[in-house]
This record gives structure tokens, C-alpha cells and sequence, in this order.
């Protein structure tokens, strides 16, 4: 490192469960800088030397309206993540963009916030977390069929002004109960899935790119899960996938992950969504 370099952190774990310095040979960060890490009463934070004219703050804003750094920063940023706690590790993931000067920086942070990142790091020991999202099959709601084209020989429409409200009523009527079984299926999963974590979190059903190529975002959910309750819980996620279907829905698994968002604000010292 040098005096020019700042420091990236990635995220915050115990000394005593600190991969070896051979499983983070070969690991880079989002600047293809050597990760290693710096130790402080008892935690260690898991660093690389970033070059400040990229990553000093007046950088790091330009960088984080351009999409295609963000993207490719947050692949190296979990790239990280997940390499340390593929080793064992219980790992608290850092906010994307978290800088500091130099050691002297992290080691304050440690010090600062020692006490909130132990507990953090006990509570989720052991844990993991699965994603759960939940869209509907079809997002095109029924509409009335169309009039019968004109045509020169074509007779005038039998369909009266009454009767082709009538039908827009049935057809709102009916796009109605199906957004309501959707729902009602999602509540559904959420409360079998739930009861099988030790904390879930609901996230902003996701809309437009985000939510997919088809069917609106009903259920967006993190799920803490011990690692040992791992198979129960995919399997679980397996069987109400089967019948999701039939009322109208298609269930989406993710992970394990870090547990991103249960440490999020032990990590950050803000609070979660």
C-alpha cells in the first residue's frame, strides 16, 4: 500500500474465525487489489488498497451513478464476501463504497463499534440467508374480446352498450380475485417459510428490470436460517413451489447467502429497510 492507496473494507469478522492467509491469496477486490485483513480487539476487517483518485469520496459519487461500475463493483464486493465465508467464518458484509483513510480508520471503527459488532457476529453465527421472491404467472389481466372488426359486408355489432359494460365488470371482477388469490398465496408462503427461520425480512415487492421478464413482485423476503436447518428449508421452498401454480404464482430461491440483510445495520450503524 501506498500513501497514496486508501483502504476498502469489505466486511467485519472475529480474529479467531480469520480464513488463513493461504485462502486469500489469490482473492482480489474491486480494484484487483490483494485482500487481507486488519486485526483489532479480537475483530478483523477484511481490506484492500484502493487508489484514491478512484475511490476518494468526489470519485466514489461519479462511480455510484454509472451502472456499469456499480455492477461490476458489487460482483468483486461479494466476490469477497462470499470467498470468507465459504471458509466457516461468520461473516458481517460492509456497505458497498465503505472507505476509509488508512488502518488507523478501521482500527477506530472496530473500537468504536466493537461491542454492537460482537453481538451482531454471536446472533448470526451459524446462520445463513435465503432469498424467497414471489411473482405471479401472468401479468396480463383478462379484458373483454374485441368488437368484430368493420368490414364492408360486416353487420353492425351485436354487442349492446350495456352488455359490453357488463363484460368489463366480469373482466375486472375477475382480474380482482385473482390478484387477491396471488396475494393470499404469498402471505401464505411467507408464513410457512417464516416459521422455519429464525428472522425474516420484507423487502419493496421489486417493479420494472428488477422485477423480472413477466408477473408482478408479491413477495420479496430474506430469510435467516441456521445452517443445519438449511435442507428443511429448501425443501420447504421446493414443495410450496410445486403448488404455487395452482394459484396463479411462481416462487424464486436464492443462496445461501452472507447473512447481507440481517447485518446490515450492525455492519453499517444504520438502520435496515
Amino acid at each position: 500500500m501506498n500513501h497514496d492507496d486508501l483502504l476498502y473494507a469489505y466486511a467485519v469478522t472475529r480474529v479467531a474465525g480469520t480464513p488463513a492467509a493461504g485462502d486469500l491469496e489469490n482473492l482480489t477486490g474491486v480494484a484487483g487489489e490483494p485482500v487481507r485483513t486488519v486485526r483489532h480487539l479480537g475483530l478483523a476487517a477484511l481490506v484492500g488498497p484502493v487508489p484514491a483518485d478512484r475511490f476518494d469520496e468526489a470519485a466514489l459519487r461519479a462511480s455510484l451513478e454509472d451502472i456499469t461500475w456499480l455492477e461490476k463493483a458489487a460482483r468483486s464486493h461479494q466476490r469477497v464476501v462470499e470467498t470468507v465465508t465459504a471458509t466457516g467464518a461468520c461473516v458481517l458484509p460492509l456497505r458497498l463504497a465503505t472507505v476509509y483513510r488508512d488502518e488507523t480508520g478501521v482500527r477506530a471503527m472496530l473500537a468504536e463499534r466493537r461491542a454492537e459488532l460482537g453481538e451482531a457476529l454471536d446472533r448470526l453465527d451459524g446462520c445463513v440467508e435465503w432469498g424467497v421472491k414471489v411473482h405471479t404467472a401472468d401479468t396480463a389481466p383478462a379484458g373483454p374480446a374485441p368488437a368484430p372488426a368493420a368490414g364492408p359486408r360486416a353487420p353492425r355489432a351485436a354487442l349492446s352498450g350495456r352488455d359490453y359494460l357488463r363484460r368489463r365488470a366480469a373482466a375486472r371482477h375477475a382480474h380482482e380475485e385473482a390478484a387477491r388469490r396471488e396475494d393470499e398465496a404469498a402471505r401464505g408462503i411467507h408464513a410457512a417459510l417464516a416459521s422455519l427461520a429464525e428472522q425474516t425480512r420484507l423487502y419493496p415487492p421489486q417493479h420494472g428490470p428488477l422485477a423480472g421478464p413477466c408477473g408482478r413482485n408479491v413477495l420479496n423476503a430474506a430469510y435467516l436460517v441456521r445452517s443445519e436447518s438449511g435442507e428443511r428449508f429448501t425443501s420447504a421452498v421446493a414443495g410450496l413451489a410445486g403448488t404455487a401454480p395452482a394459484d396463479g404464482v411462481r416462487v424464486e430461491l436464492t443462496g445461501p447467502w452472507a447473512p447481507y440483510s440481517f447485518a446490515r445495520q450492525a455492519a453499517t450503524g444504520e438502520d435496515g429497510p
